[in-house]
């Protein structure tokens, strides 16, 4: 039997899926979730082979559930938005289906994860490459040993690059996670955070003050007293973000 969730906070959704899935006997619904926090227990609890997916779900979106897995199952998304399934995550999930979908577009999704054979690496290319979605760029949501921690955006005082990870530094500490700092570099509003040099990106209402540095450098001061080298690729950015 084939594992699947299906995890969508509309229950006319979740009925639909069950509805179709009814006539595949070779798949078994183990769980039905309507939030992400609940999907992501019952990811951990019952270990899927596949999972169908909404993207703005309560609590934690699609997108940021599968940040927190480590070994994500299959996915194949059911969304109304276009924008986010078809342009950015074609390439990396089985499939998406594009409410409202039909029983034969449900089949064909069903055949294309039978064909991939629950293909990981695509997986895991997701969860590499996935991008911030308007909600999700509000805040940064990683784990801490067995919890959940939700960082704000505003409360990031700056990123550090550490290979392919990045530290996350807040008044409560430095947190790690599973992205670059030019992932962040990309996807952060450029007029709050402004890439200073190849390892930092800083938010700048947290800049006190800029001073000079050996030869033609500079260093940032941060309010908590944090010493930010700035490049002399980055001292152009900053002087653009802060009209200077």
């Amino acid at each position: 039997m084939i594992k699947v969730l299906i995890m969508d906070d509309e229950p006319l959704a979740t009925e639909l899926v069950s509805e179709y899935l009814a006539d595949f006997p070779q798949f078994e619904i183990q769980k039905v979730c309507h939030d992400g926090f609940e999907g992501l227990k019952a990811i951990q609890e019952h270990k899927p082979d596949l999972i169908f997916l909404d993207i703005q779900m309560p609590k934690l979106t699609g997108f940021e559930l599968l940040e927190l897995l480590d070994n994500p199952p299959a996915v194949i998304f059911t969304t109304a938005f276009d924008a986010f399934a078809l342009k950015a995550f074609d390439a990396h999930a089985v499939d998406y289906l594009l409410k409202p979908f039909s029983k034969a577009r449900f089949a064909k999704s069903l055949e294309k994860f039978l064909q991939m054979g629950n293909n990981q690496e695509s997986i895991n290319a997701f969860k590499n490459e996935s991008v911030l979605n308007p909600e999700s760029a509000n805040r940064v949501v990683l784990k801490v040993k067995n919890e959940i921690k939700i960082i704000p955006i505003n409360e990031i005082k700056y990123l550090e690059a550490n290979d392919d990870y990045v530290n996350i530094y807040t008044k409560e500490g430095k947190f790690l996670k599973n992205k670059t700092l030019s992932f962040y570099e990309k996807s952060l509003d450029t007029s709050l955070f402004v890439r200073v040099h190849r390892s930092y990106l800083v938010n700048i209402s947290e800049i006190t003050k800029i001073e000079p540095y050996e030869k033609e450098g500079y260093m940032l001061k941060l309010r908590g007293g944090e010493n930010i080298p700035v490049s002399k690729s980055g001292f152009p950015k900053l002087k653009l973000v802060l009209g200077i």
